[in-house]
This record gives structure tokens, C-alpha cells and sequence, in this order.
């Protein structure tokens, strides 16, 4: 006697194919053996199955049961395979034998699911890969109820949702009534943070600092990675938090490439309203103490880090000299290509890393600027524990001068969070009518030769900055880019010198 459950595992973000095979052998003591490398979570799922089969009223079968979680090479992690295991044990046991004409075939269904101990089907991870999963394979998705709505997300597959496991065995019996169809026609939208949501600050409310508040603005543009090196107190952290209400809403495209995330590493889903689940950008300010793992993603059970988390919206990291150097220098290549590459034993794997960082810094260690020799030597440690190659990937560095009580008493206040983001949006919606759904900060070489044209003596003021400034290739191309959305913000069809000179000042903090 034996049954076969299609489950899946989760590698990253991604689901996997997993065959619970169930065999009740002829000889041996009544227990359960799982195999296929399982982890210690799913090893106890057998008291749990054990459990939750006789709180649903159904009797254990009393073999020796063998439970094998195929591909056997691959390690097994997580409780999702509680509900397949017991499936796949009544379905042996044959207590899942269709009683209705029209039953489903537990064949045809992709199944997952933690069991609690009286027979409920808690909530797993990775739902919405599930869904992408099962949808390839052609078939449906089982899942504990409170899974379902976002595993709707996903196009093109047909979703089900169960509160308990006697529900699911009513299911597969032909009895619909306790099975719950996930909501068809549920979208992912982008959410907008408003200025007057809980933690967001409006651009109003930060006095002063009008070329810092410049700069922001044009980083949300074009996504342009930014720098702001200041004393303490002077405003990078408001900028940071202000910087979220200016983005544009995520399409929904972005909002299900979000989620994908979210679900597969644990994150809250958003709230569900009117038939859409509303996405906001997502926001990570991992603590200067975190590991490379934690920031690039990888360790031992292969999970995203927080580049990954910050997919479509912003990595803050403040205090950047403080972070590790190989944090650092590990995220040469994610700010370059948006993706990060994690090679284990086992295999490789790539994660969507499309964030737009903001970092921030004071001076120096002791957090002034300093006067004189010493203070020039201060700044010049402090400014070298950040390599030129990290400083060049990033397009705008700025610089914040400490405000006194005068400069706040003369400063008018400036432009609000929804006039900024109302900017934000006419600046992109120029640069999406001329080379598509590609931002200015991630046009390539040719790209930029393509699209971005220069007013007579632009390019040549361009290149004096260069030479001047002693720029690399990559700071040349990033020049362009910073340079095209400051014309996109202006309106112009072409790059003047105004907006290159604008531009060479973003880089004052140079890179070799």
C-alpha cells in the first residue's frame, strides 16, 4: 500500500519540487520513518500528523509506515510537509477514497501546510512561489486558509483554502463545504506612504538643507544611489525617512515581486482591501553589526539577505564606515547588476537585489568635521574605511553643513512630500516614454549613447570634470545618468550644462 502528495520546498524564493512517497510496509513495528534528509522541524512533524489525524476524529494506521521526501539529495526544512505527510498517510490508509462523483484527485494538487495539534492548519512560508510553482506544473494549490488570498495573487491557478485537515480530507472526498476557493480577481497594487502615516516625515518638515532635499529628489527620479556625509544631528536620518513618501506607487508587476519575497522570508503580508492587497515599498535599516549573510543573504538554510528584503525599495544603512568590510565590498556587485549571487555547496542561486540604497555617515569617529591638520586627518581615516570601488556605485554623494538656530529661523519651508512625489512621477513619466520601463540609473553604456543627447558644450564640461576630478569609466556613465533624470526634472529634451555641472557636484567626494 502506498500514496504519492506533490509538495513543494522553498530555495531562496523559489519553490522546488517535493514527492511525499508513503509506504505502508508488510513487517516491522507500528512507527513512522521519514527520510530524504530531513531537518529536526520536519522529523517532529510525525508527533504532530500523529496528533492532529486523531483530534480530526480518524484512526492512525498501525504499520510500519515509511515516508520518503523526494529528491532524497536535498535537504528538507520547515513544517510545510506536515499536511502532505498526513495526506499522503490517510490517503494510503485509503481514508481519502473518493465518496462523491466529481472528487479531486489528490494527484492534480500541489500541497503544504503545518498542522497544529488538534488538526488546524496553521499559516507556511512562500505561499505566492507555491502558486508559481504549482502553476507550472499545471496543477491546483492546497494551502492553510490564511495562506490562500495571497497565493490568489498569482495568475492562472486554481487555489484553495483549508482551516483544518479534516477539511482537506473532506475535499479530497468530494465534500466542498469546508474548503474555502481562494478570491478570484485579488490584485497586488502599490501602496503609497504618506507623509502623515505612522514613522513618515514630510520633506516640509525638514528646515534647511535645500541642495540635500535637491538631491533626494533626484535620486527618487532615477533611483540613483545616494551618500549623505554630515555631522550628527544635521538631517540624514529625516532625509532617509522622509525619502520613501516621494517614490512613486510599485505597479503590479513590482507589488507581486514584493510579495514573492515577503512571503518566502516570513514578512507580514499587507492588509487586504476591497479586492486588492495594497504593497508598499519595502524599507530595510539593518543595524551596522549584521552579518554578510544577513545583508547579501546565504547561511545555512540559503536565505535571503536584507538587499533581497529591500527588492524595489530602499536599503537605509547608517553609519556606513561601521559595517563590516566584506558587507561592504559584498555589495559591489548588487548595486552594479541588481541581483546577488549566493554560491553554496549544494548549488548556486540569484536573488533580485533592486534596491535603492541610502547611506549615510558622519565625518569622522567622533562625529565632527574638525579643523586644521587633525581634522583633516580624522576625516581622511574615517573616509577610508569605505573603498573607491563602493564610492563609485554610488551616484550621489552629498554633503550636509550642522544648521544654527539663525539658518533655521530664515529657512522658508520648502516643497511638501506629495508636491515632491508629484515631480517624482512627471520625471519618470519622460524617461519611460523615451527608452521604456528601465530607470536613468539603470541604462547601460550603450543605452545612455542612445538616449541621452547633450546641448552644445555640455559633453565638453562633462569631460573637464572627468579629467579633473579623476573619475573611473563607471563614474562617467553614472555622470550621464544623474545628469539625463536632472533634465527629466526640468523638463528639457536635452542634457545642458547646467545639468551636467549640477551633476559633477554630486560627486564631490570623488573615487579613484
Amino acid at each position: 500500500m502506498g500514496a504519492l502528495v506533490h509538495a513543494f520546498m522553498l530555495r531562496g524564493i523559489d519553490a522546488l519540487p517535493c514527492e511525499v512517497e508513503v509506504h505502508f510496509a508488510q513487517h516491522g513495528l507500528p512507527q513512522v520513518c521519514v527520510v530524504g534528509l530531513p531537518d529536526a522541524a520536519v522529523r517532529e512533524s510525525i508527533e504532530r500528523v500523529r496528533q492532529s489525524i486523531e483530534a480530526s476524529a480518524m484512526e492512525m494506521p498501525r504499520h510500519h509506515i515509511v515516508v520518503n521526501l523526494a529528491p532524497a539529495g536535498t535537504r528538507k526544512e520547515g513544517s510545510v510537509y506536515d499536511l502532505p505527510i498526513a495526506l499522503g498517510i490517510l490517503a494510503a490508509d485509503g481514508a481519502v477514497d473518493p465518496r462523491r462523483d466529481g472528487a479531486p484527485r489528490v494527484a492534480d494538487w500541489v500541497v503544504g501546510g503545518e498542522l497544529a495539534l488538534d488538526g488546524r492548519l496553521r499559516a507556511v512560508r512562500g505561499a505566492v512561489s507555491a502558486a508559481l510553482h504549482a502553476r507550472a506544473q499545471g496543477r491546483g494549490l492546497l494551502v492553510p486558509a490564511v495562506n490562500a488570498c495571497e497565493a490568489s495573487l498569482v495568475p492562472g491557478v486554481r487555489v484553495v483554502g483549508a482551516d483544518s485537515l479534516a477539511d482537506v480530507v473532506e475535499f479530497f472526498r468530494g465534500n466542498f463545504d469546508g474548503v474555502r476557493e481562494a478570491c478570484r480577481g485579488v490584485t497586488a497594487t502599490g501602496a503609497t506612504q504618506t507623509a502623515s502615516g505612522p514613522g513618515s516625515i514630510d520633506f516640509r518638515e525638514i528646515r534647511g538643507q535645500t541642495a540635500a532635499r535637491r538631491a533626494m529628489l533626484i535620486a527618487a527620479a532615477g533611483e540613483h544611489n545616494v551618500l549623505l556625509l554630515g555631522p550628527p544631528g544635521c538631517g540624514k536620518t529625516m532625509l532617509a525617512r522622509a525619502l520613501p513618501g516621494i517614490l512613486p506607487s510599485l505597479t503590479p508587476e513590482q507589488s507581486l515581486e514584493v510579495l514573492r519575497i515577503a512571503s518566502c522570508v516570513g514578512v507580514p503580508m499587507p492588509t487586504h482591501c476591497n479586492g486588492a492587497l495594497h504593497v508598499p515599498r519595502p524599507v530595510r535599516a539593518p543595524h551596522h553589526g549584521a552579518s554578510a549573510s544577513a545583508i547579501l543573504g546565504g547561511g545555512p538554510n540559503g536565505r535571503p539577505g536584507e538587499v533581497t528584503l529591500a527588492h524595489r525599495g530602499i536599503l537605509f544603512l547608517d553609519e556606513l564606515p561601521e559595517y563590516r568590510r566584506d558587507v561592504l565590498e559584498g555589495l559591489r556587485e548588487p548595486l552594479e547588476s541588481g541581483e546577488v549571487a549566493v554560491a553554496r555547496a549544494s548549488g548556486s542561486v540569484t536573488w533580485p537585489a533592486l534596491a535603492l540604497l541610502v547611506a549615510a555617515m558622519n565625518p569622522s569617529r567622533d562625529g565632527g568635521a574638525g579643523s586644521g591638520a587633525r581634522g583633516a586627518r580624522l576625516r581622511a581615516e574615517y573616509m577610508s574605511k569605505i573603498s573607491g570601488p563602493v564610492l563609485d556605485r554610488i551616484d550621489l554623494h552629498v554633503a550636509l553643513r550642522p544648521l544654527t538656530l539663525a539658518d533655521f529661523s530664515r529657512a522658508r519651508m520648502g516643497e511638501s512630500t506629495d508636491e515632491l512625489r508629484a515631480r517624482v512621477e512627471r520625471a519618470r513619466s519622460r524617461s519611460f516614454a523615451r527608452q521604456g520601463s528601465v530607470l536613468n540609473a539603470r541604462l547601460s553604456g550603450h543605452e545612455l549613447d542612445r538616449v541621452c543627447g547633450f546641448a552644445p558644450g555640455a559633453r565638453d564640461l562633462l569631460l573637464r570634470g572627468l579629467d579633473e576630478m579623476h573619475l573611473s569609466a563607471r563614474g562617467y556613465d553614472k555622470l550621464r545618468r544623474v545628469a539625463l533624470t536632472i533634465a527629466d526634472l526640468a523638463g528639457a529634451d536635452t542634457v545642458d550644462e547646467a545639468a551636467v555641472a549640477e551633476a559633477l557636484q554630486y560627486r564631490a567626494l570623488g573615487a579613484p
